[in-house]
């Protein structure tokens, strides 16, 4: 059963406090390291498990006092990821290309790859990557760079190609066992779908409360006049941002100020309403979740770190079966 009900959810505080506008894209790596890539500048900054900053990737002058630097060229990131070796991948579609870094921040190679706006990595050095323009939604390179293959159809949502094939550009993230998710941003219903790493389609989460259909209404009426005027494609998105949770396979979809937490098999959990330690709404744009903490990132506003209700209430439901196992122990 879906719970309908809102959570209010108010951050303990604002973390990576040298992080302002331009936030893009936030991911964990093997080792704890945390990620955030800003653009167009400074670049890809690296913080470790314990908040420190150690590391910047992109622009020659240090945007943190004492941080070493990697200068790269950089010209506008759009997503990052890192794989289970330290690399760092990062979608320029400034340079139409996706970059690939060693853990230490030296360039390995560069793939071209026309307007690249989300990717993910992937088992045995691969790199599966979303773009604007291929005929594809998805397309994997190998650790070579090598072209390998290329899946998943625009949805038919118009009577236009190019509107169609804008509405389902996509944003990619991974679970730890490899398998793909797909989220489409613009699309009425807000939707993740998953793929093994293979390209081949498993279930798909798809967001459908009365609230969402009034949304996708909207949008659809939208894509109608659009579809009439025959201009460029341009559309807001309804989805904002989505991260899988690695320990346990969970989906957490953004939906600009809600956040809503899905199981594993796809069911709702939970939608919360996330606010600034003052109570200011935050716009999620970028979403990190892991088996401590939640991290939602905002282009306005920062990132902002909450703890994890549901695991705060199963902590609180375990101490409490302790303590009354332990009452019973003890009663004569």
């Amino acid at each position: 059963m879906q719970n309908t009900d809102y959570i209010d959810l108010t951050a303990g505080r604002r973390v990576f406090t040298e992080v302002g506008p331009g936030l893009r894209a936030m991911r964990e790596g093997p080792d704890g390291r945390v990620y955030l890539l800003v653009s167009p500048q400074p670049g890809l900054l690296v913080f470790a498990a314990n908040g420190k900053p150690v590391m910047q990737v992109g622009a020659a002058l240090s945007a943190i006092a004492g941080v070493k630097t990697r200068p790269a060229a950089l010209t506008f990131g759009e997503d990052c990821d890192v794989d289970a070796e330290g690399r760092i991948y990062v979608a320029d579609r400034g340079a139409n290309a996706v970059l690939i870094f060693s853990s230490e921040g030296t360039l390995l190679r560069s793939i071209p790859i026309t307007a690249p706006v989300s990717l993910a990595a992937l088992p045995e050095g691969e790199v599966a990557v979303s773009t604007l323009r291929e005929a594809h939604l998805i397309t994997v390179f190998d650790k070579n760079g090598r072209d390998v293959r290329e899946f998943g159809d625009p949805e038919p949502a118009s009577d236009r190609d190019d509107l169609n094939r804008y509405l389902s550009t996509g944003l990619l993230a991974t679970d730890a066992q490899g398998h793909l998710f797909y989220a489409f941003p613009y699309m009425p219903e807000p939707t993740v779908r998953q793929y093994d790493r293979f390209g081949f389609a498993g279930q798909e989460i798809q967001y459908t409360s009365i609230e969402a259909l009034q949304v996708a209404q909207a949008a659809r009426k939208e894509i109608d006049r659009q579809e009439k005027r025959h201009e460029p494609p341009y559309f807001k998105r309804n989805l904002t941002a989505v991260t899988i949770d690695r320990s346990n396979g969970e989906v957490w979809m953004a939906l600009h100020n809600k956040l809503l937490h899905f199981d594993k098999d796809g069911n709702r959990r939970a939608t919360y309403l996330l606010y600034t330690p003052e109570g200011s709404r935050i716009e999620i744009t970028s979403i990190l979740v892991d088996s401590r903490h939640i991290l939602a990132g905002s282009e306005a506003l920062g990132v902002y770190e909450f703890a994890r209700p549901d695991k705060s209430e199963k902590i609180q439901t375990e101490n409490t079966n302790a303590h009354g196992r332990a009452e019973k122990k003890a009663a004569p």
